[in-house]
């Protein structure tokens, strides 16, 4: 009889998060150690190449001369015979051109070649022959791999010769061992080379990530510091230009009408509270350090088109009529409604500073179903050669925003004979991501 398994009513996700976390495999002390050492062997190899080398060449130098003195040569040699002169000849001219068996290997080779076709000639067969292979091994390190054609001919040529001239055997038992010898040589040569070629591809990958990763944060400080410059520009110039409007509007009310001067100063401090608040909350983003009491930041939201009416109403107040026109119902992305904002913003900010005392202003917004929008602000001022802003943030700042959403933007004089200036934005239809 079976019991039924009960199905599980565990929330996947906390299933999931209840799994046994597998412990993280770090490295075992003894292969760190291992590392360490090699790191640092490569490292003192790099800063001292030649004593390196030096070291190397002496020890093969040094077991080729004990072979010598101590006779062990007679032990494989197939003439006994040999004078003790060309013993040593042959000891030396195998083992001291390893000196240079990383700089130049294929002329080592070379170098060699002559002291093992003798070596095979005479019988003597000295077992330094076999460095042959280190050099084999430098040459498939570091040389095109099309050397070891010629390479493997030049190390086994004196095999043959000694194999027809002293054989000990068939050929088979000279020949076969050494190519398989030569074989194994070659292998680990490509095969560190391929490691080594692996590790440099790694490490340049990662100098270019590092520096593609430097350009992108600075990239994005540029940025920010522009979004930061346009934003303190919108908010610095329009709510001064309304001051200024009211200032300038309290002090010729002062004398005759008491009421509106203090009407206009109301409207001054209320302008200003707003535009403290608003670069309050910008530079809170340039803050570098937080104090040992974080304070929970005020999030105020960017404007919208709700906001609108606010803004005229205080444009209004510092003595610009405006005028507004509105066909169809916003369907758009905050984004593109602050877009909008800071344009309309801007164009009524221009028409105070430059427009002169007289002029209206007239805004028309077309909403598409769609989700496109355009935006005409026009004033009846007194124009101009140069567009409004053109000496300061404004008409770039302008160009920036309406270029995040793919849309145009137009400024300049109004075509005669009508007077004053335009700006005129279309944001298209948004494509769906």
């Amino acid at each position: 009889m079976t019991t039924a398994q009960k199905p599980s009513t565990m929330d996947p996700v906390a299933e999931e998060e209840a799994r046994p976390v597998p412990e993280e495999r770090t490295t075992e002390p003894l292969t760190e150690y291992v590392h360490r050492v090699t790191r640092r062997v490569r490292a003192f190899d790099r800063r001292h190449p030649l004593l390196w080398d030096l070291h190397l060449a002496g020890f093969w130098v040094t077991a080729a001369l004990i072979d010598d003195v101590g006779e062990g040569w007679r032990n494989v040699t197939r003439a006994p015979d040999t004078p003790g002169w060309l013993i040593l000849t042959l000891s030396l001219g195998l083992s001291v051109p390893l000196l240079w068996r990383r700089t130049h290997p294929r002329s080592v080779l070379l170098a060699i070649a002559p002291s093992a076709l003798v070596n095979a000639w005479t019988g003597a067969v000295l077992q330094a022959a076999l460095l042959q292979l280190l050099v084999v091994f430098h040459i498939a390190l570091r040389r095109p791999p099309r050397n070891l054609w010629w390479a493997t001919a030049v190390v086994i040529v004196p095999v043959a010769v000694a194999a027809v001239r002293h054989p000990r055997g068939s050929a088979d038992q000279d020949i076969v061992p050494v190519l398989m010898s030569i074989a194994v040589a070659i292998a680990i040569g490509i095969t560190v080379r391929t490691r080594r070629n692996y590790t440099e591809a790694l490490e340049d990958r990662a100098r270019r990530l590092e520096i593609e990763r430097d350009q992108q944060a600075r990239l994005s400080a540029a940025a920010e510091r522009a979004r930061i410059a346009r934003e303190m520009h919108d908010i610095i110039g329009h709510n001064l230009s309304v001051i200024t409007g009211l200032a300038d509007g309290g002090r010729y009310a002062a004398t005759k009408s008491p009421d509106r001067a203090a009407q206009a100063l109301t409207a001054i401090s209320t302008t200003s509270r707003q535009a403290l608040t608003e670069l309050r909350r910008l530079l809170d983003v340039l803050r570098e350090e937080e104090s040992e009491a974080p304070q929970a930041p005020e999030l105020t939201p960017q404007p919208t088109l709700t906001d609108l009416d606010h803004l005229i109403e205080g444009v209004r107040a510092a003595g610009l009529p405006v005028h507004t026109s509105i066909k169809g119902t916003p369907t758009i992305t905050p984004g593109r409604q602050l877009t909008i904002y800071r344009v309309i913003q801007e164009a009524l900010t221009n028409t105070l500073k430059h427009a002169g005392p007289t002029a209206t202003s007239h805004i028309n917004l077309s909403y598409d179903d769609t989700g496109a929008a355009t935006v005409a602000v026009t004033d009846t001022g007194r124009g101009g050669p140069e567009p409004h802003g053109t000496a300061g943030r404004g008409l770039p700042g302008m160009r920036e925003r309406t270029a995040l959403y793919g849309g145009t933007l137009e400024a300049g004089p109004r075509p005669h004979p009508e007077q004053g200036w335009r700006v005129h934005l279309h944001l298209p239809e948004e494509t769906p991501q």
